[in-house]
Order: C-alpha cells, then structure tokens, then sequence
C-alpha cells in the first residue's frame, strides 16, 4: 500500500500542569474512541505526536482515500470528535501565524536523505 506523509506543527499553552494533563489524555485508552474511529476511517493508517517544550509535531501516514477536507466535514459533524476539540483547545493555541481557527498547521520539508547515487 502506497501512503504519504503529512507532518504538523502546532503550539500548547506555556503551562507545565496544562501540559502534563494534554499527555495524559494522549496516553493509550485515554482518548475517545470516536475520535479514533475518525482518524482511521479518514486514511491515516500512522499517527505519532511528539512534544518538545510546548510544541508539538504530528507525522501522519496515509492512504490513496485520505482527504483533509472531506474529514473535516465529517468531524464536524461529529458530536464526540467535536467534544475531543474542545477540550485539546483548552490546552492548544495556534501557532502565531495561523489564521483564525487554524490549529494543525502543515510544515514544508526541506530535507531528505536519499541513497547514493
């Protein structure tokens, strides 16, 4: 199966205790199911998020039927994944230059190590 990689960035808020707790709903059989669900369902076949101070980078894999909008849509009307929202932005800010209601912003690569040639 052929798959791509998208990675994201976004920002917690600057507060150790608000940090601790966003980790602790990221530790496994914390999170909601729904949301889960959602992620599967939409072609992400790989998710990691890893946290340095306090932000954060999210590497996805996915599929040939992934499509960002087309997830979006379906998350928005979601009642449990609406609820998981909700609660991430009372640890999340957006980046600084993310438009309002941005949260995931996508990073440009600019590296790659390639065999040799």
């Amino acid at each position: 199966m052929k798959t791509t990689r998208h990675c994201l960035a976004t920002d917690l808020k600057n507060n150790p205790e608000l940090i601790k707790q966003y980790k602790a709903y990221h530790q496994p059989g914390n999170g909601f199911p729904a949301v889960a669900k959602s992620i599967r369902d939409a072609g992400i076949v790989e998710m990691e998020i890893y946290l340095i101070e306090n932000r954060l980078f999210m590497i996805m894999e996915v599929d040939d039927t992934f499509d960002a909008q087309a997830k979006a849509a379906s998350d928005a009307q979601c009642p449990e994944v609406q609820k998981w929202e909700t609660l991430m932005w009372q640890f999340q800010q957006a980046l600084p230059w993310a438009k309002d209601g941005e949260k995931w912003l996508p990073m440009e690569q600019i590296f790659k190590l390639t065999e040799q040639p």
